[in-house]
């Protein structure tokens, strides 16, 4: 019998290393998830629940654009069997580098281990023309997808669809976290699309370009971006010119994401006489947006208090 056991220990054996080879993990552990931004770090946890182990590269107070690629986030890379990022070059200063000096094949660019949500919904503002004489503009069009809710669903319909494939054993709890969470997301969407009725029509000024998908889905009107080309700070003489066009086509607010400077956003507020408006942007954002339920939430509230 000895020899049987042996070799019958020793084929297990191998099986597991195969396994492991492929990249795949034993039934019961989590799967290693390394999300970018925090929207999809959160979004992860409610589609993967207890079977997922989710690393946040970012912070809601950090400019997700620009990223060290510090070792840490290497090191939690090279764990990780799915990087959930938001794609439309919005880490394209980062994430290529984390990727590459990870040395994992499981979650290159084209792998089942790599997921770009703004490939799982119709991106807005994609250029006619590209220029760097335009400042960073974006070709495959605005990144900033987490704004509309109903983004929001379609990425995790297709997050739940790729944990099933990296992890098909637990594909009926991924299932039922996504019926969950669906259920749940609709019920809030109904409700938030009837508060904000009233912001139906409202003209803003933003300070980067970075609300489009929340302007588009509450139906507001953007005057202008304070910025005078994506990721150009404001000067003196930029925002004397945006004065100018509020006085000629006055918009009732200005509108900033948390971890933006402060600074251009008031100047216009104060010589307008119009509210300067912090909106969380994503999950972490302030503390009502401890969530992605938290997030909309406190983004609406946040608009209709200052159009009152």
């Amino acid at each position: 019998m000895k020899p049987f056991k042996y070799a019958l220990a020793g084929a297990l054996s191998a099986a597991a290393a195969f396994a492991l080879l492929l990249g795949a993990a034993p039934a019961s552990a989590a799967v290693q998830v390394f999300a970018t931004v925090p929207e999809w770090a959160a979004l992860a946890k409610e589609v993967g629940g207890a079977e997922v182990n989710v690393y946040q590269a970012t912070t809601a107070m950090q400019d997700p654009h620009r990223v060290d690629a510090k070792p840490s986030l290497i090191a939690a890379a090279r764990r990780a069997q799915l990087v959930v990022a938001t794609g439309a070059e919005l880490e394209i200063g980062w994430l290529p580098v984390v990727l590459r000096e990870s040395g994992n094949s499981r979650i290159q660019v084209g792998q089942p281990g790599y997921l770009e949500a703004a490939n799982l919904v119709t991106r807005l503002e994609i250029p006619a023309r590209l220029d760097r004489a335009d400042g960073d503009v974006h070709p495959a069009g605005n990144p900033h997808i987490q704004l509309d809710p109903r983004n929001i669903l379609k990425v995790a319909e297709g997050l739940a669809q790729r944990l099933t494939d990296i992890d098909p054993a637990k594909a009926g709890t991924y299932r039922a976290n996504l019926d969950g969470f669906r259920a749940r997301w609709k019920a809030a969407m109904a409700r938030w699309e009837q508060d904000g009725a009233s912001l139906k029509g409202t003209r803003v000024w933003v300070q980067h370009k970075a609300f489009a998908y929340l302007t588009a889905w509450l139906g507001m009107t953007e005057v202008g971006a304070l910025e005078p080309k994506p990721g150009v700070e404001p000067t003196s003489a930029s925002l004397a010119d945006v004065l100018a066009r509020q006085q000629a086509t006055p918009a009732r607010m200005v509108i900033r994401a948390a971890y933006q400077n402060d600074g251009p956003s008031k100047w216009v507020a104060e010589r307008a006489k119009i509210p300067a408006v912090v909106l969380p942007f994503t999950v972490g954002g302030d503390a009502e947006a401890k969530d992605l339920f938290g997030l909309f939430d406190d983004t609406l509230a946040r608009l209709k208090t200052a159009l009152k």
